[in-house]
């Protein structure tokens, strides 16, 4: 019997520690900048109490979960990732303090696989240790998000160099970012569709790349950059990948990347559903606690079996991920896409179920609720909308009964 759901010793001691970690060490601190106002009123406090956690994390041997040890990592395979990510994602900063966030976590991964060994060092290496920050600039304004052969950005070859113009936003991490690796067409008649693009990085600040603005979101100003690039010069060693392989360098990134920030959004479910458990034992209403009507048990019911349900897609599609590490006739991008969609979707009934029982106090910043609602919604369209994993999902299940007579492919191919 191959199917085992419990930790070994090793691992059950480093998913206690990352919570004890979380718990003892970066909620604390978030406490603070919360109640201190740090990032507004005292901005250089602000930025010791985060690079300390930091520190703090290396010292205690949680930076990098996902990276192999050569690169200062724990070399964990992603279902071990999968308990860091969902520990560490129960505080806001948690993910950062461990240097396991997006988008750095998945622009890792991808330079690690695609970058030269000159890359390697000028910017795979500063990310790892935490000082750098990178971005991933594909999405464009005039064009859908979610079909990268519709990329308009232009780059053509002028000698040594790579001249390109175009026109990005929702460029996460933009602001701050270091470097960039940004998606341009450089195929006019390319064989198909997916080989038209080529993937470069991108020195930030250069000359050409022109950060408009942040844009404003329901969370807020800060994160998401507009990008107008202007006859922006890059030398052909600062191709990642090979010419014509951008869509192939974006699609290797964003399975794990999905499932990572799967990883995050359980943590997310469960701090909400922990919060309306709580609110539901500790309020009296008409007559007896909400934990004891039947509409708030029914709200409980449904939040615990969606959050089962997504622990197991999580966990499946990541060892289908770390599967393919091995072999890579093993696919796992149905099983993330579904997880992706799921989760996603999970993630915003289970906050919204708790905004409902904290009733007005759940509305306001007076918990933590209203700022994750908010985070949560994006869920539902980054990395790829509902819609195109749901179109996604039924052309995988379709073609699995055409080929086979059966869907069970398309469900995960598990032997029930």
């Amino acid at each position: 019997m191959s199917i085992d759901f419990s930790l070994s010793p090793e691992l059950e001691e480093l998913r206690l520690r990352v919570r004890e970690f979380i718990e003892g060490v970066v909620q604390p601190a978030e406490a603070r900048i919360r109640t201190e106002r740090l990032e507004s009123e005292d901005r250089d406090e602000y930025l010791r109490v985060l690079i300390g956690l930091r520190e703090q994390a290396f010292a205690a041997g949680l930076w990098l979960p996902h990276m192999p040890p050569e690169w200062g990592g724990m070399g964990l395979g992603h279902v071990e990732l999968a308990m860091v990510q969902a520990e560490a994602a129960k505080s806001y900063y948690g993910p950062w303090v461990l240097n396991c966030q997006a988008p750095d976590e998945g622009n890792m991964h991808t330079l690690l696989h695609w970058a030269t060994d000159d890359q390697l060092e000028r910017y795979l290496k500063p990310l790892c240790a935490g000082r750098a920050w990178s971005c991933f600039a594909m999405t464009e304004p005039e064009v859908a998000g979610s079909d990268p052969t519709l990329i308009r950005t232009n780059a053509y070859q002028d000698g040594d160099e790579w001249v390109i113009n175009g026109h990005k936003w929702f460029i996460s991490n933009a602001h701050r970012a270091n470097f960039a690796i940004l998606i341009a067409r450089t195929e006019d008649d390319p064989e198909i569709p997916q080989a038209a693009n080529t993937a470069f990085i991108v020195d930030i600040p250069s000359e050409g790349w022109n950060e408009v603005r942040q844009i404003e979101t329901m969370h807020g100003s800060t994160g998401h950059s507009e990008i107008l690039i202007e006859d922006l010069r890059v030398h052909t060693s600062q191709m990642l990948g090979g010419r014509g392989q951008g869509h192939l360098l974006g699609q290797y990134r964003l399975g794990p990347a999905r499932l990572a920030h799967c990883m995050r959004w359980i943590a997310q479910a469960e701090t909400a559903l922990d919060m309306m458990v709580e609110r539901s034992l500790n309020r009296f209403a008409h007559g007896s606690l909400l934990a004891e009507k039947q509409g708030i048990q029914w709200m409980i019911a449904d939040s615990t079996m969606e959050l089962y349900q997504a622990k197991l897609m999580v966990l499946h599609a990541a060892y289908k991920v770390d599967q393919h590490q091995v072999d890579e006739s093993v696919d796992f991008k149905a099983e993330v896409s579904m997880a992706k969609h799921f989760v996603a979707n999970m993630l915003n009934r289970v906050i919204d179920r708790s905004i409902q029982v904290h009733g007005a106090l759940g509305y306001s910043t007076d918990t933590p609720l209203a700022h994750m609602y908010q985070h949560a919604r994006w869920a539902r369209f980054a990395d790829g909308a509902d819609e195109v994993h749901q179109m996604r999902i039924a052309q995988r299940t379709i073609a699995s009964w055409k080929d086979t007579g059966s869907t069970n492919a398309a469900t995960g191919g598990l032997p029930i």
